[in-house]
Order: C-alpha cells, then structure tokens, then sequence
C-alpha cells in the first residue's frame, strides 16, 4: 500500500457499495475486475511475478468496495477470505488490496473493519490468520493481528504470518 496525494477525501466522504459474496456468486465482470485490481497491483505494481490465480478463489468469499466514478462502478477495494477447511483450521483474510486511485482515504481500514465484522458474523469464534507484507504489521496489528513465526520471503517481498490476538 502506498499513499495518494493528501488531498483525497476520507472514507467517510465517499459512498461505497459493498458486496460480500462466494465466488459462485459472482459475475464473470466481477471476476474480471478483482483479477485485474490483483494484477495492476501486485504484479505490475509490486513487480512481482507470482501465481495469483491459485485456485483458493473458488472457495473463498470476497469483499468489494465499489464506487461510482464517472458514471462507471470502479473497484477500489477487495479482499478475499479463505474459510477453515481440514488443512486449516483459522479463517484467513489474503489479497487485501486498493486501488492507486482510492489510497490514503483509509480504505484498507474500512475494509478490514467489514471483513473482521462479517467474518465474526459467519465463523464465531474461529480465529483468523492472514499472511502479511512485513512492512504492514503496525497496520494489521491495530485490528488486533500479532505475529506468528519469522519474517521470511516470499515471491520477492518479506511477508510474515499474523494471527488475530
């Protein structure tokens, strides 16, 4: 995540559609748009070449902040969310990403605030995880995640395990 000029507005002044939703829920313009969102920014952006289609989609629920831009619905925020399974017990919260055009109004707050609150709604008491750029800790930590093993790299970029606390 980096930060847009300081004349964007907070959250607060910008209406957002959030959408919530499995991924057999989706359509195929909403898979194209979250597809392209993750690739503007995690591989062009990031300059990392990794495999961001992995399969984990299709069982996944995903959390869009749409808005309306221009007469157009811009995605400009997304995350999606891994449910417990055998492998793994923990609910885990991955991709997190805004767009360039909607950094610095803390839209990476509202859409982890949504997602911890839908994620409490669905899973009780089951305990989240998510796989954290190492430079992001302080932020993941305000929402109560803590570190859990070693700052180690992965695809290039220093990520660490979090668990919420």
């Amino acid at each position: 995540m980096t930060a847009q000029s300081p004349a964007s507005p907070p959250t607060t002044q910008l209406a957002f559609d959030w959408q919530w939703q499995a991924f057999d829920a989706l359509s195929p313009r909403e898979v194209y748009a979250l597809l392209k969102l993750r690739s503007e920014v995690f591989v062009v952006e990031q300059n990392c070449v990794y495999g961001d289609i992995d399969g984990l989609d299709l069982g996944a629920w995903h959390l869009f902040a749409w808005h309306d831009r221009d007469g157009a619905r811009a995605l400009a925020g997304y995350l999606r969310v891994l449910v417990p399974d055998a492998g793994e017990a923990s609910v885990r919260i991955g991709r997190v990403v805004t767009s360039p055009d909607y950094r610095g109004i803390k839209l990476g707050n509202a859409l982890l605030e949504r997602a911890i609150a839908r994620i409490g709604q669905q899973w009780p008491g089951v305990p989240m995880r998510l796989h954290a750029q190492a430079h992001l800790q302080k932020f993941y930590g305000a929402f109560g995640f803590v570190p859990e093993g070693e700052i180690h790299d992965e695809d290039g970029i220093p990520h660490v395990w979090m668990r919420s606390a």
